[in-house]
């Protein structure tokens, strides 16, 4: 079993030109889905922002980001990260899920999702918000 965590940072409406930015420095491949690639519009105005993005390059860096939307609260300096957590396998995140769980509260259920056969979402007990997913099976 391999994971790998990485800090996944959120933005209102700036998360491109940020992702955009730590490529130029780090160097890596960009990749950045909207919410309308997703099929996950839920307000017009918003189709055309970042709902996963990541910056990957050869050297180990890693960050992710996504603009959080309008309906959900943001006050930057407040929740400006998560950490996310990629596993191999929905098992292996299972696992890592039931331990994370325990005294937290959870936003997302971990079960499936349009992008990956597990996703899921909870603020621990330290009020630290975790993303947990699966690379694919």
């Amino acid at each position: 079993m391999a994971i790998q965590t990485t800090t996944h940072l959120n933005f209102r409406g700036t998360a491109r030109p940020a992702l955009e930015f730590y490529q130029r420095v780090f160097g890596g491949d960009l990749v950045a889905i909207t919410y309308a690639d997703a099929g996950a519009v839920g307000d017009p105005a918003e189709a055309d922002q970042v709902m996963w993005g990541q910056v990957a390059a050869d050297n180990g860096f890693r960050v992710m980001a996504y603009d959080v939307p309008t309906r959900l609260p943001y006050a930057p300096g407040e929740n400006p990260f998560f950490v996310s957590v990629r596993g191999d396998t929905v098992a292996e995140v299972t696992e890592y899920w039931s331990r994370l769980s325990e005294d937290a509260t959870v936003v997302q259920p971990l079960g499936p999702a349009g992008w990956a056969p597990a996703y899921g979402m909870l603020r621990d007990r330290f009020g630290v918000v975790w993303v947990l997913d699966v690379r694919g099976e």
